[in-house]
């Protein structure tokens, strides 16, 4: 397993599209495993590469918590699609010569036709970048939120969820499910944007109206 190399822009990519369809390396909240890879990429990902750059930018925000995420920081080569080999930080012996390093070291010797075509590239890949309209990375959750007993109010209940109006949040359709003891849960559908609203907020604020709130569950999560 892992990525490559992730100080390459070929790992980069295999990030990217390894989190086209994901929010974090692992499960539905933000862990060790992101902060093993996060630490692991010498530059934030390009904008082109969005899934990538919009899981970076999150998982930077969690800079002064990362200690107190859950789980255990594994080998980086435990993560990561299974048939890509992790060579992040494994020193090469040689490279291909068809293989033009954009941003290679300032003291390697380089003929001046080597120079003009690594600029060339790299003012053809700026111009591409720019023209390319950014892409809003949007998931849709299906919430489970549990109360104490069959006497809490779920309308208030349901009020108290509604209420959290933040950016990047948008509330959908709920229904109420018998769960049994003449018990019912209340289940909610919401679309957020994946760098602006993680499902930890979202726990984090509903399990606060403790008084209606037993718990919250993530029934159903896709990407938009």
């Amino acid at each position: 397993m892992g990525f490559g190399d992730l100080k390459s822009a070929a790992g980069l990519q295999v990030l990217n599209d390894f989190l086209a369809d994901r929010s974090y390396i692992e499960g539905y909240v933000p862990s060790q495993a992101d902060i093993a890879v996060f630490e692991a990429i010498a530059v934030p990902p390009p904008a082109d590469l969005f899934h990538a750059l919009r899981w970076y930018n999150h998982i930077k925000s969690y800079e002064k918590q990362k200690a107190s995420l859950p789980g255990v920081k594994k080998a980086l080569g435990k993560y990561g699609p299974a048939d890509v080999e992790d060579t992040t930080g494994a020193a090469t012996d040689s490279k291909d010569d068809d293989d033009i390093d954009l941003f290679g070291s300032d003291d390697e010797e380089e003929s001046e036709e080597a120079k003009k075509l690594r600029e060339e590239r790299l003012a053809q890949y700026e111009s591409k970048k720019s023209k390319k309209p950014a892409v809003v990375a949007k998931s849709s959750i299906l919430l489970d939120v549990k109360p104490w007993d069959d006497e809490t109010d779920m309308a208030k209940l349901e009020e108290c969820v509604r209420s959290i109006q933040v950016d990047g949040l948008v509330w959908g359709s709920s229904k109420l499910v018998p769960v049994g003891y003449g018990i019912k849960k209340l289940q909610i559908q919401c679309v957020v944007e994946d760098d602006k609203v993680g499902t930890d907020m979202l726990e984090e604020r509903i399990t606060a109206f403790e008084d209606y709130v037993q718990s919250m569950d993530v029934a159903a999560f896709n990407k938009i």
